[in-house]
């Protein structure tokens, strides 16, 4: 293999290095469905030559609209082995604007779409003239027997590509060979808020490169199983699942795909315990419902085993410390302890994720630290990394071994990463300021947008809008601490960043399943809240109070604020976050944050500024004397079930 080479090199160099290996897992009418990775470099080749057959031109974008499933990954590679340059677009967005513009802006002639998805295509394909052809996954998709103009099936597509090899096998081979690390592998639309987000441009060697620096601080065993949660449209999902596992001969396995989007995670569960994955990649927002999934598992065998439970998680933690530091400052005593709750206890709950898993890699947003200490508690780590679309996407990353709880990890090499101040200076390891990085997993650019890159990338040096510091203990360790764009701003001018604050409140509350702290050159900070109506209405029944009653709404509201003054002077985390940040006025959000309001992105991240939009109306009522009051109307008329 080249020294820079294209994804085609990759998968050349690796289905024949591991031909036998088994890469995707699939459950197709209940039965697990295994493919090997030279069965998909030759499924690959009769997608791409099927293209080639159809007119697909080296250089043609192609969009691809489908769940998580091995067409997704064989669509894509056969894509790329014709020449293409795929657009891969999220399953949650709707037949709107935002699937017309990505579709459009791109200029996307092809559409590669699953059953399920072909009715979006449908609705906005008027909306779409340059799209040439529509090629559908799935033969017995509801009732397309009848398919409609520009639409042809994939397997149409895949018996085309068998003649197009057999007359044209030495035209095939030369389109791919003709394939440059330059290229470009994907047009990546950035999960924005408005009508027009920006589409990152991915080169191939972008993507092979990002593999050789994620492998420089984590490491794999080879034949290791991965279950891939997360959508595969994100490049993340690509290169620390799709290429990495193909390089290190392991293999992917898909949840089955539901109905809807909702019906998909409701099979994670049972996907887990029949996949028994080595590892996974994981969001905040997962990770939390793992975590009360355990926690509810064990509170319903009893008070004492919970009571067990929590003493033994509390003296893991303890004796694990930052992880680096396991066992060190008098703690070294708790490690028989470590090993007997281990073997009784957290045992049986990795049963419950297969008894195989290693660890879980969290992107996306910023891990919790009480998140990383309890899953590592309990014998599967899940380690926060750090990285951007932008940057394709790895920048640093924990992994077994090596890992700072509160870090995003190692910086991977070969890679220049320094923090600059407002001014552009270089900072001191230790001092906050912007994270900057330079190396050859630096997007190419944005799509026609020109003055974007030219903001963005600067003499090679791609500015994040992240702040954070370099860990002046050990210089390979980033510590990521939140967004300048997403920065608070005091009436006095000081600004601070709120992640932090947020993402703590939501792990340690019941009663809190979300939460976004605002101000904007206000006098005081004020905090928006997604109560957990279920939890705050079994505590207010267990209180001997009925929830929909204003006494009952009042009690509610008490556990929330109590919660939030649990951080304030006299508190059990005070000091944890600046005083004068925190909230003074709470507001009880009416509807949850989800990726169909737009309040929270593919990612499962939130999305500030749609909240901040949604919920003006109630943020300027803050403000006021009758909104600082937690028990005014507002907040009592959101508690209603």
């Amino acid at each position: 293999m080249t020294q820079r080479p294209t994804i085609i090199d990759f998968v050349e160099h690796y289905s024949r290095k591991f031909p036998q290996h088994t890469y995707l897992r699939e459950k197709i009418d209940g039965k697990w469905k295994e493919i090997t990775q030279e069965e998909t470099r030759l499924e690959a080749y009769r997608v791409g030559a099927g293209l080639m057959s159809l007119g697909l031109r080296k250089g043609d974008k192609i969009a691809l609209l489908s769940e998580s499933r091995a067409m997704w990954v064989i669509a894509e590679l056969g894509a790329l082995y014709a020449g293409a340059t795929d657009v891969p677009l999220s399953v949650n967005l709707g037949e709107g604007k935002d699937l017309v513009f990505r579709i459009n802006h791109s200029d996307s002639k092809w559409i590669l779409v699953s059953g399920n998805h072909l009715p979006k295509i449908r609705a906005i394909l008027p909306q779409c003239p340059d799209v040439e052809k529509v090629i559908v996954f799935d033969d017995n998709a509801f009732d397309y027997e009848n398919l409609e103009a520009k639409e042809i099936r994939m397997s149409e597509i895949q018996k085309m590509g068998d003649e197009f090899l057999k007359a044209h096998k030495a035209e095939f081979e030369a389109r791919f060979r003709s394939v440059g690390p330059e290229d470009y592998a994907n047009i990546s639309y950035t999960s924005g808020t408005t009508a027009d987000p920006k589409g990152i441009l991915l080169t191939h060697r972008n993507y092979t490169a990002n593999v050789e620096q994620g492998s420089s601080v984590i490491s794999i065993e080879e034949n290791a199983v991965m279950l891939i949660i997360l959508p595969l449209d994100h490049c993340f999902a690509h290169v620390a699942g799709m290429y990495t596992m193909m390089s290190l001969g392991g293999s992917i396995g898909f949840v089955p795909i539901g109905k809807n989007a909702l019906a998909t995670l409701r099979n994670v569960p049972a996907a887990i315990a029949e996949v028994r994955p080595h590892v996974m990649l994981s969001v905040p927002a997962l990770a939390r419902n793992f975590k009360k999934n355990i926690e509810t598992g064990i509170k319903k065998k009893g008070p004492k085993v919970e009571r067990l439970f929590n003493f033994a998680v509390r003296n893991a933690i303890a004796y694990n410390r930052e992880y680096y530091n396991r066992g060190t400052g008098g703690t070294a005593w708790r490690k028989p302890l470590v090993r007997l709750f281990d073997k009784i206890l957290f045992k049986q709950v990795r049963e419950s994720f297969g008894g195989r898993m290693r660890f879980f890699v969290g992107g996306g947003a910023l891990l919790d630290i009480e998140l990383q200490r309890f899953f590592c508690a309990v014998g599967m780590p899940m380690f926060q990394g750090y990285g951007l679309t932008e940057a394709t996407p790895i920048i640093c990353a924990n992994s077994e071994g090596h890992a700072r709880f509160g870090s995003s990890g190692r910086i991977v090499k070969p890679m220049d990463c320094v923090i600059l101040d407002s001014e552009g200076k270089e900072v001191p390891h230790g001092t906050r300021g912007e994270i900057v990085i330079r190396g050859e997993n630096v997007m190419a650019g944005y799509w026609k947008n020109p003055k974007a890159t030219e903001d963005t990338v600067v003499d090679g040096w791609l500015h994040t809008g992240d702040m954070g510091y370099i860990c002046p203990e050990d210089p390979d360790y980033l510590y990521v601490v939140g967004r300048f764009k997403s920065l608070l701003i005091s009436s006095d001018g000081e600004k601070y960043s709120p992640e932090g604050f947020e993402d703590n409140l939501t792990e340690t509350s019941r009663w809190v399943s979300a939460c976004v702290l605002h101000n904007n050159q206000n006098p005081y900070c004020v905090a928006l809240l997604v109560p957990d109506k279920t939890a705050l209405g079994e505590a207010c029944t267990a209180h001997g109070l009925d929830p929909s009653t204003e006494e009952g709404k009042r009690y509610m509201l008490g556990l929330i604020q109590a919660d939030v003054d649990s951080y304030k002077k006299g508190g059990h985390h005070e000091g944890m976050f600046p005083e004068r940040w925190l909230p003074s006025a709470l507001g009880i959000c009416d509807e949850e944050f989800t990726i169909a309001n737009k309040m929270m992105n593919s990612t499962m991240k939130i999305v500030r500024g749609k909240v901040e939009e949604h919920y003006a109306t109630l943020l300027d009522y803050l403000y006021t004397t009758e909104g600082k009051d937690l028990y005014n109307p507002l907040n009592l008329k959101a508690l209603d079930k």
